[in-house]
């Protein structure tokens, strides 16, 4: 028996969407709300989810264990409302779920609107153990638990499934903006390093939102220092991971050659060809910003190999052909990046200019419609006058479908 296990508040735009994507698959559906006052509760009901009600106690973790105390499967799916599981995995998982000795199996998720990751590894398919629980603050995991049990009961194994089984929309920016998220990351990251000075965890997550708002020297700092522990530790290729994809990232305005060596270090990591796609995708960009054309666009096709579902690397790799004089390719990967995320205008920009190269007039008009059209919509009215008064001197502006 399959239990779905959730804690949710006040997640009416997207729990449907959820339930339903795991509909057949679990046996049970068991939600754990904690203080919604929109319409929650009566969409679980409604998808046949049975609701406990308890008050936020304060973190993800007591709330996520309180959950699983509810749920009755020999096995335990655990989701966040902006998740859906994906129907390709489900044979997969089930015959993963079916071997004697595997007590978790770990989940590939792809991260909408991430262009750095496009993927993670979660543990969100587990055995009810007795002793499985979760920990650590915000984004709450199982693995020390599971560490720990590993090592006492040695005949358990972690696998991992290697198709994307989750779709996450929590990355995409209307939401981040919505729910505050670095706000709350942050007060639980800092709680949480005073405990722990030097965790990797907390200085990965903390690390990341230091350099994104600016404040770089601490960010290397905390990033470094994760490093150093983690290296005495054992078991923490997802850490170190994120450790050196975020001091990549840092590195990448100062030292160009030391972030190229540290995206090579992280891609060399035993990970899912997947879940190390945002390393291989920095580093070609940076080979290509150096003029290694070659090599740039070597790392990039061998990204929409693995990963053909993802914009980005259609994207990238249709930037890198036309720098390498290469249009009529270009257009082909431009095309595919636009299969993918039609309302990206940046891609319909470059569709456009790539059109002009090749003299076709009507579809970069039709393109750099498009792109500015979608520039005004999401409120970026100064880039979309420039993108225009760029175009007016090659193309009739007054006649753009805008």
């Amino acid at each position: 028996m399959l239990s779905l296990s959730m804690i949710v508040r006040n997640e009416e735009a997207c729990l449907e969407a959820c339930l339903a994507s795991v509909k057949g698959f679990v046996d049970e559906m068991v939600v754990l709300d904690t203080g919604s006052s929109d319409s929650t509760i009566a969409i679980a009901e409604a998808a046949g989810a049975r609701v406990e009600q308890i008050p936020w106690p304060g973190d993800f973790a007591p709330a996520r264990n309180v959950a699983l105390e509810f749920v009755k499967g020999d096995w335990v799916l655990v989701l966040d409302a902006d998740e859906q599981l994906c129907s390709e995995c489900i044979p997969q998982l089930k015959s993963l779920m079916a071997l004697d000795d595997v007590l978790v199996v770990n989940l590939l998720r792809f991260e909408k609107g991430s262009t750095m990751s496009p993927y993670s590894s979660v543990s969100r398919l587990f055995r009810r153990h007795p002793q499985i629980k979760w920990s650590r603050p915000y984004h709450s995991i199982v693995d020390d638990s599971v560490r720990e049990i590993v090592e006492e009961e040695t005949q358990w194994r972690v696998v991992d499934c290697d198709i994307p089984a989750l779709i996450h929309d929590g990355y995409t920016p209307d939401l981040l903006r919505s729910r505050n998220k670095a706000t709350r990351l942050r007060e639980a990251m800092e709680f949480w390093l005073e405990k722990h000075p030097g965790d990797p965890y907390a200085c990965a997550k903390l690390g990341a939102l230091e350099i994104s708002e600016g404040a770089k020297d601490r960010g290397l700092a905390l990033l470094k220092q994760g490093l150093m522990r983690a290296e005495g530790l054992e078991n923490n290729v997802n850490e170190r991971y994120e450790l050196l994809l975020n001091l990549g990232i840092a590195l990448t305005s100062t030292d160009l050659d030391s972030a190229i060596s540290v995206y090579r270090e992280a891609m060399n990591l035993p990970m899912n060809d997947r879940a190390n796609l945002g390393a291989t995708l920095n580093l070609a960009a940076l080979l290509m910003r150096q003029g290694l054309l070659e090599e740039a666009i070597a790392l990039t096709q061998d990204a929409t190999k693995r990963a053909p579902e993802v914009s980005i690397a259609w994207y990238n790799l249709g930037l890198m052909q036309r720098r390498s004089g290469d249009v009529s390719a270009a257009l082909v990967s431009y095309s595919r990046a636009l299969d993918l995320s039609p309302n990206q205008p940046e891609i319909h920009q470059n569709y456009a200019l790539a059109s002009l190269l090749i003299g076709n007039i009507s579809g970069a008009r039709e393109s750099f419609s498009k792109a500015i059209s979608l520039l005004l919509g999401e409120d970026r009215k100064a880039e979309a006058d420039e993108l225009l008064q760029q175009i007016s001197g090659v193309l009739k502006v007054d006649d753009l479908n805008i």
